[in-house]
């Protein structure tokens, strides 16, 4: 009998033990899934029929030695990249499929990236954030609907680090190497404690004096999240801060000034550039029944700093330097709804947001009188929704999306013009579908349309600050009209055990495409101008074989037509038809293999080639970027939680360029950087 009442007694005990230790186990299998239904709904999914790849943690960890993310990128399929220091650190740009990083849509956990001014992110504001990134998605075309302006070439969305399925570590790692480049950082992630509570921390210092002569680099960041889970909830905190410094080094040089020394650079050293950059974000999740969830994120970012140019007499020493300012406080709200039944999956967001930044300068040495105060307004609105839908072995895939966004320029109190608005409502469509051939391959076509708006530089011809001297040049705010790219993409996906391929063809046509002409403004931005009609068409393909059990082989390629129907240069007034698009190669590739010589040593050979392209949009042959081919290596030692990486780039010391523009008619280039050594050493605690 005593036996009988003591297991009564226990019972309930082990019981409630047992129902915790269920909902323990509940909350860590749903927890991951809920932490990334945000990310979901943007993503383009594995079974869509869009033309994506994506980068994974161990892939991003192996590659990255804290260069800039449009650099770490290198090898995606049709995206080229290059640095304005001659390095691997400092303001560095993305081109997918011949098109700039301003019409290309960047998010961060469903969070837009893109400046609403400018439509460009410099993600040089945001020092060794792949540090903090656990996957990258890039998408090619039109792709899939997400917050912020349109992906016109393309999209790339950042997932950060995980908190729900990451463990207890701590991390610290240091790095020296080429050009006195230096980086440190210290990395803590706490895994889930109490069951319900789990932290992310890293902070991050990074110099480099910068290959091309004046072109030091100086970088600090900061990331946190933090995260509550509940029985079918997650709230999440989100913070990355950021602050750089470097000396400018944003115009090329002549082919004559490299033949003397290829490390010029014609700026001069008081012409320096400071800037910080913050985003917080708070979200919350919600799970609804078996197959629905909701999610709604409020997101801050805020910027400020300031830069100096020579504007006048620049070959004396007491040249006219002015001061630019700017700063910008920007807050929205995304909201994303997800269903997923057998056949079936879908989601509708909406997106809202306000922003407002201001632009000053100063003539030196005097900072206490601007020379002028302007801010440009910008509010925008969207809401889209996704369907996918099984029938047989047919998937089908509807994506829609409606946006409004308007822009306010409020002049200087003293510019003697009035306040000027514009607003633009587009209704961006996308259709297609996916066919599985078996378990292992698939074949997919869409066809998507995305329109978006200029940009503030190009509306207002390349000016800071509108007043009675320029405005009648400038004319309207409508000057440059909004452009639409209409995408067609078919391909196939074939994944067995020792090989995959993705390969694909697209047709891109493009109307009133706002496209670079090859030349800079005053202050060192590209200066854009719409063209009628223009197209891209190609194919790429992205393959991997397992050789070897230790031996892995990786070929991105793509080659690709791109023409403009007619340009007409605006300085010499002449029109050019049937002409080549500026800085568009015909045919880029990269090559990889990586060899294991045991569970804790490997090797990385690898190598970017991208074909000659042009430096404006006349066709003139002797305004191109020359064809370049560079490899890299690298090792690996890791043990338990240690590794030490060996990180050679430009082995052969090519001494070719990278990018470029026009400057008076004549071609002025950025280097690739030299032969490059970074040793990095980690160390897990």
């Amino acid at each position: 009998m005593r036996n009988i009442a003591l297991l009564l007694t226990l019972a309930p005990a082990a019981l409630m033990a047992q129902v915790a230790s269920d909902t323990a186990r509940t909350r860590r299998d749903t927890a991951p899934t809920l932490e990334a239904v945000t990310v979901s709904a943007i993503r383009a999914r594995e079974e869509a029929p869009i033309s994506a790849s994506i980068m994974h943690a161990k892939e991003i960890e192996r590659r990255s030695f804290g260069q800039d993310i449009p650099l770490l990128l290198q090898g995606t399929s049709s995206l080229t990249s290059y640095s304005e220091t001659g390095n691997h650190w400092g303001y560095s740009y993305i081109r997918m499929r011949g098109i700039d990083q301003s019409r290309i849509n960047l998010t961060l956990d469903g969070i837009p990236l893109n400046d609403p001014e400018d439509q460009v992110l410099y993600f040089a504001d945001f020092p060794d954030l792949a540090n903090s990134i656990s996957s990258i998605q890039v998408q090619r075309g039109v792709g899939t609907s997400a917050p912020g302006t349109a992906s016109y070439g393309g999209s790339i969305n950042f997932q950060t680090q995980p908190l729900m399925s990451a463990r207890r570590a701590t991390e610290i790692q240091a790095q020296g190497g080429s050009f006195g480049s230096a980086r440190g950082s210290v990395e803590y992630t706490s895994g889930l404690f109490s069951q319900r509570f789990s932290v992310y921390g890293r902070a991050s210092a990074l110099q480099s004096s910068g290959y091309r002569h004046r072109s030091g680099t100086e970088g600090r960041s900061a990331f946190l999240s933090a995260a509550y889970v509940g029985e079918r909830d997650i709230l999440k905190l989100t913070a990355l801060a950021g602050l750089f410094a470097d000396t400018l080094a944003y115009v090329g040089a002549s082919r004559a000034e490299l033949g003397q020394d290829r490390r010029f650079n014609p700026l001069r050293s008081d012409e320096v550039d400071r800037f910080g950059e913050q985003l917080a974000a708070l979200s919350y999740t919600r799970q609804l029944g078996n197959s629905a969830s909701l999610a709604t994120t409020v997101y801050r970012l805020a910027a400020s700093g300031n830069y100096d140019v020579c504007i006048s007499n620049c070959d004396q020493p007491q040249g006219d330097l002015w001061n630019f300012n700017l700063d910008f406080r920007w807050y929205g709200a995304t909201s994303v709804w997800s269903i997923e039944r057998q056949r079936m999956r879908g989601s509708i967001g909406v997106n809202a947001n306000t922003y407002a930044r201001d632009h000053h300068a100063y003539a030196r040495p005097d900072l206490s009188q601007p020379l002028y105060f302007n801010t440009g307004h910008k509010d925008d609105g969207s809401a889209f929704g996704k369907l996918s839908y099984d029938v047989g072995s047919l998937t089908l895939f509807g994506d829609v999306q409606a946006r409004h966004a308007r822009f306010r320029y409020t002049p200087d109190a003293n510019a003697g013009i009035p306040t000027s608005e514009i607003s633009w409502t587009f209704l961006n469509p996308k259709v297609g579908a996916t066919l599985h051939l078996s378990p292992a391959a698939e074949a997919y076509t869409s066809y998507g349309i995305n329109s978006r708006e200029p940009a503030r530089s190009d509306m207002l011809a390349g000016f800071d600050n509108l007043d009675t001297s320029n405005v009648a040049f400038v004319g309207a705010l409508s000057r440059v009209r909004p452009e639409r790219a209409l995408d067609v993409e078919a391909g196939i996906r074939y994944a067995a055990r020792l090989w995959t391929l993705n390969a694909n063809v697209f047709a891109m046509e493009f109307r009133n495409e706002i496209l670079p002409v090859g030349q800079l403004s005053y202050i060192g931005t590209p200066l854009r101008t719409n063209v009628r009609s223009s197209w891209r068409r190609g194919i790429e393909t992205d393959v991997t074989v397992q050789l070897h059990p230790a031996v892995e082989l990786g070929v991105t390629a793509a080659a690709m037509q791109a023409r403009i129907a007619e340009f007409t240069d605006a300085q010499s007034g002449v029109t050019y038809r049937n002409v080549e698009p500026l800085l568009t190669p015909r045919f880029v590739s990269a090559q990889r293999i990586t060899a294991s010589a045991s569970p804790t040593l490997s090797f990385t050979l690898s190598g970017q080639y991208a074909s000659r392209s042009q430096l404006n949009n006349t066709g003139d042959p002797s305004l191109t970027l020359p064809s370049s081919y560079v490899a890299n290596m690298s090792a690996e030692w890791t043990r338990a939680n240690h590794g030490v990486a060996l990180h050679v780039t430009n082995v052969a010391n090519n001494a070719g360029v990278a990018g470029g523009h026009v400057s008076y008619g004549e071609a002025r280039y950025y280097v690739l950087p030299p032969r490059s050594v970074f040793l990095v050493a980690k160390v897990g605690l």
